[in-house]
C-alpha cells in the first residue's frame, strides 16, 4: 500500500486552497499547483491568515501552524508535483481538462503516486480513462469549505483497484476527515440533492418570492443549516455553479439541474460571488471563509 508523505493539490481556487490547508494542517508536506501565480500568492496568504485564526480560537498551537507552513509549498510548474505520493485534482468541472491534466501527471509522477479527483458531478471512470494508471485513480470529493467541513465522498471508478481505494480511504482518515463510500454516479450523494436545490433557490429569487438574505435566514432557522444556500453559492462561485449545472444536466437531463437564466445573467455581469466581491451579497475582503 502506498505510504503517503507528500500531497499535491492541483488548483489554487477556493476548493484547492482549502484542501491544501487540510493536508498541511494534518502534517503532510503539501504542494499546491496552479498556472496562475497570483492565485498561488492569494492562497498562501489566505492559508496563513486562516491558520493564524485557528491559533486564536485554540484549534491549533503556534508550533503546529509553523510546522504546517514550513511544509507548505506552491508551484506553477507541473513537475513541481514529481515527488508527491498522492495528487488531488481540484480544477474546474470540465471532463476534457481533467483528463488532460491526469495524462500529463502520469508522465510527471512516479509509478506509485495515487491520483484523486475532487469532482462533484463527473464520472471518476471517465476522468481516469486513458490517463495511464486507471487503477490508481479515485474520487475524493471534499465539501466546501474544505478547511472546515469534514465529509469526503470517496468513489471508486470501475478500474480503481481495491488497494488504491484502501490507501486513499486511510489517507482521508489520517487527514482527520470523515469518508463516506459512494458509487461512481452523477452528483454522488450531496450534489445529487444540492445542485437542483441551489437552482431552485435561484429560481425563487428570480420569481421575486423572497430576497437572498431572507431565503438564507429561513433555511438556517428552519432546517438548521450553518450556511444559507446563497452564501454557499457565493462561496462556490456562480461561474462554478454554471459548470456544475452543465456537467450534471448533461448526464441526468433533469430540468432542475439546468442553470437558471438569472445565474447566466449574473455570471455575464461579473457577479461571481466572493471571488469577485459581489454575488447575491457583496464582500469587501478576500479572506478565506472561517479566517
Amino acid at each position: 500500500m502506498t505510504t503517503i508523505q507528500t500531497v499535491g493539490v492541483c488548483g489554487a481556487g477556493t476548493m484547492g486552497a482549502g484542501i491544501a490547508i487540510v493536508a498541511a494542517r494534518a502534517g503532510y508536506r503539501t504542494v499546491l499547483y496552479d498556472t496562475n501565480t497570483k492565485a498561488l500568492e492569494r492562497a498562501r496568504g489566505q492559508t496563513a491568515a486562516f491558520l493564524a485564526k485557528s491559533v486564536e480560537r485554540g484549534k491549533l498551537t503556534q508550533e503546529q501552524v509553523d510546522a504546517a507552513m514550513a511544509g507548505y509549498k506552491t508551484t506553477d510548474k507541473l513537475d513541481g508535483l514529481a515527488e508527491c505520493d498522492i495528487v488531488i485534482e481540484a480544477v474546474f468541472e470540465n471532463l476534457a481538462v481533467k483528463q488532460e491534466l491526469f495524462g500529463k501527471l502520469n508522465e510527471v509522477c512516479p509509478e506509485h503516486t495515487l491520483f484523486a479527483s475532487n469532482t462533484s458531478t463527473l464520472s471518476i471512470t471517465q476522468i481516469a480513462s486513458g490517463c495511464g494508471r486507471e487503477d490508481r485513480v479515485v474520487g475524493m470529493h471534499f465539501c466546501l469549505p474544505a478547511q472546515l467541513m469534514k465529509l469526503v465522498e470517496m468513489s471508486p471508478g470501475l478500474n480503481t483497484s481495491d488497494t488504491t481505494f484502501a490507501a486513499a480511504w486511510a489517507f482521508c482518515e489520517a487527514l482527520g476527515q470523515k469518508p463516506v463510500k459512494t458509487k461512481d454516479a452523477p452528483g454522488f450523494i450531496l450534489n445529487y440533492f444540492l445542485v437542483p436545490f441551489n437552482n431552485d433557490v435561484i429560481r425563487l429569487i428570480e420569481a421575486g418570492v423572497a430576497e437572498p438574505a431572507d431565503i438564507d435566514r429561513a433555511i438556517k432557522a428552519g432546517l438548521g443549516y450553518k450556511m444559507g444556500p446563497c452564501e454557499l453559492l457565493d462561496l462556490i462561485g456562480l461561474d462554478t455553479q454554471v459548470l456544475l449545472c452543465d456537467a450534471f444536466y448533461g448526464v441526468t437531463h433533469d430540468p432542475r439541474c439546468a442553470a437558471p437564466p438569472l445565474l447566466h445573467r449574473m455570471v455575464a455581469a461579473g457577479h461571481l460571488g466572493r471571488k469577485s466581491g459581489r454575488g447575491f451579497f457583496t464582500y469587501d475582503s478576500d479572506k478565506m471563509y472561517g479566517a
